[in-house]
C-alpha cells in the first residue's frame, strides 16, 4: 500500500511539472486587454463578434476555471479536448476585447459632442 501511494504521488508530481496541468493551461487563457487598445473600435467589435461566432460563444464570454480538489490544481493533468481548449482560449480573448471595448466606450454614441454643443 505504501508503494502504491509513493507511485501515485510521483505520477501526480510529474503530471504537474510537465506544463500540462489544468490550472496552468487555464491561467494561460487570461489575456491583457491593453493589446487591443490600438485596434480601432469598429474593427475590434467585428473581430470579437467573428471570434464569438466561430466558437459558438456569446459576445459576453468569460474564461472559466475548473475546481480541482483543494491543493491538487497544479498536479491535475489537462484532460480537456482540443476543441474545448480552443473554445476556452477564445473566451479569454473575447473577455480581453470586451474590457478594451468597455474602457474605450466603443459602440456607444459619441456623448462628447452632446456635452459641448451650444444650446439650440
Amino acid at each position: 500500500m505504501r508503494w502504491n501511494m509513493m507511485i501515485l504521488a510521483s505520477c501526480l508530481a510529474t503530471a504537474g511539472c510537465v506544463g500540462n496541468s489544468m490550472s496552468e493551461r487555464q491561467d494561460a487563457n487570461i489575456e491583457s486587454s491593453l493589446q487591443y487598445d490600438t485596434v480601432p473600435c469598429d474593427q475590434l467589435l467585428a473581430q470579437r463578434n467573428g471570434l464569438a461566432q466561430q466558437y459558438n460563444l456569446p459576445v459576453t464570454a468569460k474564461p472559466t476555471f475548473s475546481n480541482p480538489a483543494m491543493g491538487f490544481g497544479p498536479f491535475t493533468p489537462d484532460m480537456r479536448s482540443k476543441a474545448k481548449r480552443d473554445s476556452d482560449k477564445a473566451s479569454g480573448e473575447i473577455d480581453a476585447m470586451n474590457r478594451s471595448i468597455e474602457r474605450r466606450d466603443c459602440g456607444k454614441p459619441d456623448n462628447q459632442k452632446k456635452k459641448f454643443a451650444l444650446p439650440s
